[in-house]
């Protein structure tokens, strides 16, 4: 039984009104298989929670899901129970060494659910792909090799616009940004959104900013309100209409290696994220 969120007091939150204006389904009706970068270049806004919890979600849903851990910190590898000392290819050997991708592929405990581990040595790709022949594209070529293994691709995105970020965009259809329901939420999203326009005009047409997931929900302050307020009246049908809630069980479930739909099934953020599952899945299986 899920222990009393001293933070949040109420259940998962209703989605928010927006007057004047129809919902719209923010799910994009993109075949699959779907390739979706989670980025931001803000830290701590959600990214790597939304990765893993998100593909958990959609596993649960049915589908094939990779999550490919792009992050030096490694936080969407260890939070899906994968040790560093328990593999020998890791992302980094994929991107630099070109080594397959498919040998890179860890399974984890959930079914339909992998991932594509990162290690510390990611952080000094940054600076080794300078030189690097046809450095964006590296990424790209990767997921091509495996593209018909899985029907959901998620790219964990580093805090950065770096090279690694754009290799991410670069081999992404769509990019999906979380936001945190705080101060300076939309700081630094302009120019998110031109490094996206940017790589869709020079390496990935088509490429866009597909879906909008409000994260750190807290239903007792008026400024997560006011928060997503300004975002869906920012960014209109792409925000989700479901909202992930700050919550003490999401912030435990990586410690103990498990999404949190497998480390605490009835919890409100579970529940958010099966939601949010279903509506970016346009709620087919």
């Amino acid at each position: 039984m899920e222990s009393v969120d001293p933070e949040v007091t109420a259940g998962v939150e209703p989605p928010l009104p927006v007057q004047g204006q129809a919902w719209v389904q923010a799910a994009s009706q993109n075949p699959l298989p779907r390739i979706i970068a989670v980025a931001n270049q803000k830290g701590g806004v959600g990214k790597t929670t939304t990765s893993v919890n998100l593909g958990a979600a959609l596993a649960e849903l049915g589908f094939r899901v990779l999550v490919i851990d792009l992050d030096p910190q490694g936080n969407a590898t260890t939070g899906l129970g994968i040790d560093a000392r328990n593999f020998e290819s890791s992302m980094y050997d994929v991107i630099m060494r070109e080594s397959s991708l498919e040998d890179c592929i860890e399974p984890t405990s959930m079914k339909n659910l992998f991932v594509a581990p990162a290690t510390i040595d990611l952080a000094g790709a940054e600076i080794e792909l300078v030189p690097a022949f046809s450095r964006e594209m590296k990424l790209k070529r990767a997921i091509e090799t495996v593209v018909d293994d899985f029907d959901y691709f998620l790219i964990d995105c580093p805090p950065s616009l770096g090279l690694i970020t754009i290799n991410a965009l670069a081999a992404a259809d769509e990019v999906l940004v979380p936001i945190q329901c705080e101060y300076y939420a939309l700081e630094g999203l302009s120019q998110l959104m031109r490094n996206v326009h940017l790589v869709a005009s020079n390496l990935n047409e088509g490429l866009d900013v597909s879906t909008i997931v409000l994260t750190m929900y807290d239903a007792r302050t008026k400024l997560s309100d006011q928060v997503a307020a300004e975002v869906r009246d920012h960014f209109g049908t792409k925000v989700c209409r479901n909202v992930i809630p700050r919550t003490v069980r999401l912030s435990e479930a990586p410690s103990f290696g498990q999404p949190i739909t497998a480390f605490d099934p009835s919890s409100r953020g579970a529940i958010a994220y099966r939601e949010l599952a279903k509506e970016v899945s346009g709620g087919a299986s």
